[in-house]
């Protein structure tokens, strides 16, 4: 696969707003109770022949990076992976002492991917996702595999190594 990441710039915006809007079905998030604009997060894209295969972005608060979206468009060729190395560096760069992100109960396919890649399960938020429609009525009652949306678990990798 020849596939390149780059982050995000001004000139990708656009693509990068539309790409959001075609995986997240807007470019707002609601992530313990706070609606977040998408479309200023920072990132990094992966292209292979100039289409964009993934996205990753995420926002930097006091020494904590927390990854806001991972989306890869081809399963099981490295593509979440890469973007998420290249977050874990960048946050490292900045000196942030962790890395947290929160996915819902019934992301299978998230919840496999962050352990498998040293993240720990460190607090689970009871029907957060009830709280987060009524900000974003637009979030499905099922998710993958037909499980009922519910709950928030929030997942977090210590840098301070």
């Amino acid at each position: 696969m020849n596939m390149h990441i780059k982050p995000i710039s001004i000139d990708d915006r656009q693509r990068i707003n539309d790409f959001i809007k075609s995986r997240w079905f807007s470019t707002e998030m609601v992530v313990g109770g706070e609606i977040v604009d998408m479309t200023k997060l920072e990132g990094f894209i992966a292209y292979e022949n100039e289409e964009i295969v993934g996205l990753a972005t995420y926002r930097i608060k006091d020494s904590e990076c927390e990854i806001m979206s991972l989306d890869s468009l081809k399963e099981n060729q490295g593509i979440g992976t890469a973007l998420l190395n290249k977050i874990i560096e960048e946050a490292i760069n900045k000196k942030c002492t962790k890395i947290k992100l929160v996915t819902t109960n019934d992301n299978i396919n998230a919840i496999r991917f962050y352990q498998k890649r040293g993240f720990d399960m460190v607090r689970i938020h009871n029907n957060a996702v009830d709280v987060a429609r009524k900000l974003k009525p637009s979030i499905p009652l099922l998710g993958d595999f037909g499980i009922p949306i519910k709950h928030e678990i929030e997942f977090e990798m210590n840098l301070d190594k």
